[in-house]
């Protein structure tokens, strides 16, 4: 016999438990509404009659962040962005590879502290931008890689050209999404473009399927049927497909913010600037390395030499950072590293790590006090747990810390025979590359003299673009930037063959500036189809290629160590006519006309300056820096 308190419980259980399945079925459909877009619709109508376009959106939120240039290798999947930019004046510049657009993009970020954008198709058009990428990235450069790719609807099914492009490019990026919606365009392109530029700059990459970009009329003749489904099944997935392509749409119109996003760039605290100053001002033999980060904004270059001239502290300057004080500063020590970092008893790494470039740290002196300043926390202590220790690590923008530094010790100054015996042993170095310039060889041209007779002739509004081993290796030591940011070479990962790219970025940035790219022959293989892309848009560059007829960087270490100089052999190529060939000027310069080398390079300046691309091939011996021979 059932009790009042069983009775009671179980008149009370039911109604809860009716309760928690009604409750459970509620949410399941109201979760499936929402996945499936039906209450985004409630709100937000799809506009079939619009011929607009998602490239539309694209290209507004780029114009919107002062984007002037849009490198791409054309296809199909891209073409509404592509469109799109042009109608608002933002200049298309195509190449003939894809790799070259993300290098120009990555020039044009460098020199204008802005972001490079590059678009190209799916699949292999987007993995044949793999190394410009993985460039970027190391070189700290904010890049927006634009990406297309299949249908969203056929990922995953076999579709032309269709790969898992994300989780490609996800080590590579800050950045990645794939944009399912067109109404998600503009939210996500403004999001990318901050993360770019925010914290530690780098590439970011957004993928845009192709029924995002182009108009509703057109996606929903690709989607539907002409024919009404009589199955069920075929009912179901006409729905389906009716209803993915009024998500697509909705709101896609809509008014929305289009302009930039605030940045995150990390700042040194005041009280890490002053025990930096307590640090420097105690010091006899103080030294400043400054590296690219350096040149980041918000801190103009300008107001950044300022700041170095005021310090009065010899430095080196590399990667973006050289050219920063000029053709000749008393201050900026160019030879002699590694033994200037032994004898400084205070040394500061400003945006520069220590990797391999630093001898992962092992030229620093124990004695000495480090202070390193970087945005990146784990780059700045690489190898810090091994071969050295900082005395007071940064974290923060290097710019303006520096300004802040000088401002703490304005007025400090420090023991001038320090100075004097680094510019001494600086002239000494150069003195032995006038004797080597002036050695004998027995053919061709020596390197040295020809890249003496190029520093004497680069003019003060000239742009440097260095793309080889040897010869490019040579020139680093000869050649002086005329100015801040008018140097230009891959950085860290040392890649072969963005000149070409750099090279047209560097022009279009800088119209009026002279852009002379300096090849190795060996690396101008990946750039000369890149002269047709010049002369069709119309952009003057000149290259200078140090043409021995082989990848000598590699012989000379490969040849004694294993005796073979097996794939190393290039040759004497007449790359000045296949320059020719593609439309540009080419001159030669070899032992024929060793005396008419400044008249070679002034005729090229000439043929430049009236809008022609011109090639220099330059017939060189090979040249041994370690023992002081030129190879024969």
């Amino acid at each position: 016999m059932e009790t009042p308190a069983a009775a009671t419980l179980a008149g009370s259980f039911f109604p809860s438990f009716l309760f928690l399945v009604c409750g459970t079925l509620v949410a399941a459909v109201l979760g499936a509404a929402h996945s499936l877009g039906l209450l985004y619709r409630l709100t937000h109508k799809v506009d079939k009659a619009s011929i607009r376009h998602g490239g539309e959106s694209v290209a507004a939120v780029l114009k919107a962040h002062g984007v002037r240039f849009l490198f791409t290798l054309v296809g199909g999947h891209i073409s509404p962005l592509l469109v799109a930019c042009e109608k608002l004046g933002i200049r298309v510049v195509d190449t003939r590879h894809e790799v070259t657009a993300v290098f120009a993009a990555d020039a044009v970020a460098r020199l204008t502290g802005t972001v490079g954008v590059a678009a190209v198709t799916a699949g292999p058009g987007l993995t044949n931008t793999v190394t410009a990428v993985k460039n970027a990235q190391i070189a700290q450069s904010p890049v927006l890689l634009l990406g297309g790719a299949a249908s969203i609807l056929l990922q995953n099914r076999g579709a032309l050209q269709a790969i898992d492009q994300m989780s490609l490019f996800r080590p590579l990026c800050k950045f990645c999404a794939s944009v399912k919606r067109v109404r998600d365009i503009m939210p996500t392109l403004r999001a990318a473009m901050a993360a770019a530029q925010s914290g530690t700059p780098g590439p970011v990459f957004v993928e845009l399927p192709i029924d995002v970009l182009y108009p509703y009329f057109m996606v929903q003749r690709e989607i539907s049927s002409t024919r009404q489904p009589k199955d069920i099944m075929g009912r179901v997935v006409s729905w389906y497909l009716d209803n993915y392509l009024a998500n697509l749409f909705a709101g896609a119109w809509e008014p929305q913010c289009e302009g930039p996003l605030p940045l995150d760039i990390p700042q040194a605290s005041p009280q890490q600037v002053q025990r930096c100053v307590e640090i420097l001002s105690r010091a006899k033999r103080p030294l400043l390395v400054v590296g690219s980060q350096a040149l980041l904004p918000p801190t103009p270059a300008d107001k950044l030499r300022a700041a170095v001239e005021a310090l009065g502290v010899p430095c080196f300057l590399g990667g973006m950072a050289r050219g920063l004080l000029g053709r000749r500063h008393p201050l900026h020590i160019r030879q002699n590293r590694s033994a200037t970092l032994k004898k400084a008893d205070v040394v500061l790494l400003a945006g520069i790590v220590c990797d391999f470039r630093l001898s992962y740290g092992r030229v620093l002196s124990r004695s000495s006090k480090i202070i390193i300043v970087n945005r990146n926390r784990k780059e700045m202590l690489i190898n810090s747990d091994m071969f050295w220790k900082p005395q007071e690590a940064v974290q923060g923008d290097v710019g303006s810390f520096m300004v802040k530094l000088e401002e703490g010790l304005r007025g400090q100054t420090w023991p001038s025979d320090w100075a004097e015996e680094l510019r001494q042993a600086d002239q000494k170095k150069e003195q032995s590359f006038c004797e080597k310039a002036m050695m004998p060889v027995a053919q061709h041209l020596n390197p040295v003299r020809v890249l003496q007779l190029v520093e004497e002739t680069l003019p003060d509004n000239s742009i440097l673009v260095m793309d080889g081993g040897d010869f490019v290796g040579t020139a680093a030591y000869l050649v002086r930037p005329r100015g801040p940011l008018c140097w230009l070479d891959p950085g860290a990962f040392g890649t072969l063959g963005v000149g070409a790219g750099f090279a047209l970025g560097a022009k279009l940035c800088r119209p009026d500036a002279e852009v002379w790219c300096l090849f190795g022959d060996g690396a101008f293989g990946y750039s000369l189809i890149e002269f047709d892309t010049f002369v069709r848009h119309k952009v003057p560059v000149m290259a200078l290629i140090g043409n021995d007829a082989g990848w000598t960087q590699i012989s000379r270490e490969q040849v004694p160590c294993l005796g073979s100089n097996v794939a190393c052999g290039l040759a004497y190529t007449d790359y000045h006519k296949a320059a020719m060939g593609l439309g540009a000027q080419g001159l030669l310069l070899s032992r024929e006309n060793e005396d008419q080398v400044v008249k070679v390079l002034r005729d090229a300046q000439q043929q430049c300056r009236d809008g022609h691309p011109v090639v220099v091939n330059i017939l060189i011996s090979r040249t041994d820096f370690r023992d002081g021979s030129i190879a024969m």
